[in-house]
């Protein structure tokens, strides 16, 4: 094999790039999102390998390598770039994930460890960064990738690991991206309204019992418009005075003025910031799908936008990984119809790692967003008026409202992140 030096990475990743298209011919994993490429058998030292290929036979549980990627090996139609709060767009990035903590001074920027180039050489500029554990590593194209082209990623042994033990194998892997020059969506910063499974304006109200799991804000209204008990609450109650009743106790209550009072007026402050993000995204991938009765669609990661009301009368699902983002801008009210019991009711179906934690529903509609009776509903709610929970019905998110929220025998989860 040749032996490229890291001071010509021009040549080097010619050279991986038209070796490794001959390898991933009958190795990679030709899935159509992003998650793990991975290789079950042992690959000799030295020799390049792909994310979650195992290295010297015996040698996999010690020394470091690439346990994925993301884009993942063989992956197509990637996005070519991401767009973010503001309509920033910045180019696709690259994420490795190591199998241990690795040493952040052998593969972060300046040094040319972790490199992306096209089919015939030519490096791409960007930069390198390690998160906080220093398991992963981040490649940042200075600008959006060219559509409908095939990109190499190569991390080199020079990476090492916490300890000081070189990767056995390079580490290198292929994807293509999207023919049309369209983009991804970065998820919408919820800001310290992050920190809440409910959040309103006018009240939040409950018939009996339902099942809340994160904190729940009231703000500018008093606390005595939270009709819901400490029995009901895994999370705290966040209120601008001390006038919360419940049924007596208040244990679960953190009543302002003072702190409390400024930590939940700052949440509905960003509350309004990420419904003016979401709202904001431009360039949508689909306009006015299904003339606003989206029933039965399977829907890919992107930016939907509708002029009118939306509804989902049969169940939806949404396909991506666990990093893609889904915004669905509506101009009109979001309607879920009802159904006999949870597992006969309406759903919004989550499948290939998609997260509820990245699904963002803006309705801007005059009534806003209601869940019907046993319905399973996945994602953020951000309602520019009230959101509307009806019995029964098994939420996965975040019920954002700049009036009211209204719930009935509801297990209300906050999603992980």
């Amino acid at each position: 094999m040749s032996n490229c030096k890291r001071g010509s990475a021009a040549n080097c990743g010619w050279f991986m790039a038209l070796l490794f298209s001959a390898f991933l011919a009958g190795c990679a994993d030709h899935g159509s999102g992003v998650g793990t490429g991975a290789n079950t058998g042992s690959v000799a030292a030295g020799e390049i390998a792909i994310p979650g290929a195992a290295g010297t036979a015996g040698a996999a549980a010690t020394d470091p390598t690439v346990g994925s990627s993301n884009p993942s090996s063989g992956a197509t139609n990637v996005p070519i770039g991401t767009n973010g709060s503001g309509n920033v767009v910045t180019g696709t990035q690259l994420t490795a994930n190591f199998s241990q903590a690795m040493n952040p001074a052998t593969i972060v920027s300046p040094l040319l460890t972790f490199t992306l180039a096209t089919a015939t050489g030519i490096n791409v500029p960007g930069t390198v960064t390690m998160n906080g554990a220093n398991t992963a590593a981040t490649f940042a194209p200075t600008a959006v990738l060219t559509p409908n082209t095939v990109y190499t990623a190569t991390i080199t042994t020079a990476a090492t690991s916490a300890g000081g033990t070189p990767m056995p194998n390079p580490i290198a892997w292929s994807f293509t991206t999207r023919a049309a020059a369209t983009f991804g969506q970065a998820p919408v910063n919820l800001l310290s309204a992050g920190n809440f499974a409910i959040l309103a304006k006018t009240a939040i109200t409950d018939v009996p019992a339902s099942a809340i799991t994160g904190n729940i804000g009231l703000s500018p209204t008093t606390g005595s418009s939270i009709i819901v008990t400490c029995a009901e609450m895994t999370g705290t109650i966040y209120t601008v005075d001390a006038a919360y009743v419940g049924n007596g106790n208040v244990t679960c209550v953190m009543p302002g003025p003072g702190a409390n009072k400024t930590l939940v007026d700052n949440a509905i402050l960003d509350m309004g910031t990420a419904y003016n993000d979401a709202l904001g995204r431009t360039n949508p991938d689909a306009t006015e799908l299904g003339a606003g009765d989206i029933s039965g669609l399977t829907l890919a990661p992107g930016l939907y936008k509708w002029s009118t009301n939306v509804a989902i009368n049969t169940d939806v699902t949404l396909t991506g990984s666990a990093d893609d983002v889904w915004i669905f801008q509506i101009a009109g009210d979001l309607d879920v119809a009802a159904g006999g019991s949870v597992p006969a009711g309406i759903k919004v179906v989550l499948a290939g790692g998609a997260k509820a934690s990245n699904i963002f529903w803006q309705v801007g509609g005059v009534t806003g967003a209601t869940l019907g009776t046993f319905a399973t509903f996945n994602g953020i709610i951000l309602s520019a008026k009230q959101v509307r929970v009806r019995t029964g019905a098994v939420v996965n998110g975040r019920l954002f409202a700049d009036t009211q929220v209204t719930l009935q025998q509801n297990p209300i989860t906050q999603p992980a992140p």
